[in-house]
């Protein structure tokens, strides 16, 4: 169990992601090692328990992109499993989260503090199945906070007095991460205790607008941490923007990177049949092999395919969730 003791730890360096021992604890399955090919198409025997397929879409990018993104992914959904099914796109992170508690959606793929907001929310009424491998192998991320490449701000230090975007309350990169980092390195994020103003962009997308025009100083978003900077890495949300001709990297500096943060998982309600998260962990698995086009615009960008996760892999990020959980009613 992560306890107090361990946050203590946390904040002496430990990273936001599973350690190289945990992840030797258990085999998951991942991509470049799964052999049974594509699901055949045909209906299931779960689809009695799911006579339909809803699937939550988090917000922070527009809603004509992601279901332009989402199109693709959700026929061949519907075509594999034989069941009609339909995509949930919400306005914020809270509507996906919201969503899984009033049972409207069977599956999502989260961030893991959205993950973790869910659990606690539902008191373990979802379950993670697989998550994004990275192109090394890993599957973690980071988070970093960009600034404006003329705005003069070349450090972190220089930020004291400006202005924040924080991405949405309920995203880890974009908000629970850096403000737990932060804090730890003796910042005062909350109010205007070391920068001039923080407010939420509405998205990570609106968060790196928002300083392109120059309405922020800086903003937090996500990034896989890995490839040319140049074109955004290899996935995360400045790879996105550069590849829809948002955003040339040339007009942004990166001046903080967190340490690396578990992936979010896809997750599903646990009450569904074993059988259809079966289904879905297998989808997944071949899906980078079989569709490489689906799978690259549902993770923004490439890496090795999918691995499977299981709940431990976010304890951590649940118990930072308690603890900020706790703090906003200290302070209320």
């Amino acid at each position: 169990m992560i306890t107090r003791r361990s946050l203590a730890a946390l904040a002496a360096g430990t990273a936001f992601a599973p350690t190289l021992a945990q992840a030797q604890a258990w085999n998951p399955r991942r991509t470049e090692t799964f052999t049974e090919g594509f699901l055949p198409a045909g209906r299931r025997p779960w689809a009695e328990q799911v006579p339909q397929l809803r699937v939550g879409l988090l917000g922070g990018e527009n809603e004509a992109d992601r279901m332009g993104r989402f199109g693709p992914y959700r026929e061949l959904l519907e075509r594999t499993f034989g069941v009609p099914t339909r995509l949930f796109p919400a306005s914020d992170y809270a509507g996906v989260l919201q969503a899984f508690s009033a049972k409207q959606i069977e599956v999502a793929a989260l961030g893991p503090s959205g993950y973790a907001g869910a659990w606690l929310d539902t008191n373990g009424g979802v379950e993670p199945l697989v998550t994004a491998q990275e192109a090394d192998g890993s599957i973690s991320y980071v988070a970093v906070l960009v600034v404006r490449a003329d705005s003069g701000i070349t450090s972190l230090e220089q930020m004291r007095g400006k202005s924040l975007a924080w991405a949405d309350p309920n995203s880890t990169s974009g908000y629970l991460i850096p403000r737990f980092a932060l804090r730890r390195q003796g910042l005062a994020v909350d109010g205007t205790g070391y920068f001039a103003r923080t407010g939420f962009a509405g998205g990570h997308e609106q968060g790196v607008v928002a300083v392109l025009q120059r309405q922020y100083d800086g903003a937090v978003t996500w990034a896989s941490g890995q490839g040319d900077v140049n074109q955004g890495f290899t996935r995360g949300n400045l790879r996105a923007m550069v590849d829809k001709g948002m955003l040339n990297m040339r007009d942004l500096r990166i001046i903080w990177t967190s340490e690396p943060i578990v992936n979010g998982p896809h997750a599903a309600r646990s009450e569904l049949p074993a059988s259809f998260k079966e289904d879905w962990k297998r989808f997944h698995l071949a899906l980078p092999t079989a569709h490489p086009d689906i799978y690259r615009q549902v993770e923004r960008g490439s890496g090795t395919g999918y691995r499977e996760v299981r709940h431990e892999d976010y304890d951590l990020i649940v118990e930072i969730r308690r603890e900020e959980a706790a703090a906003r009613r200290r302070r209320s």
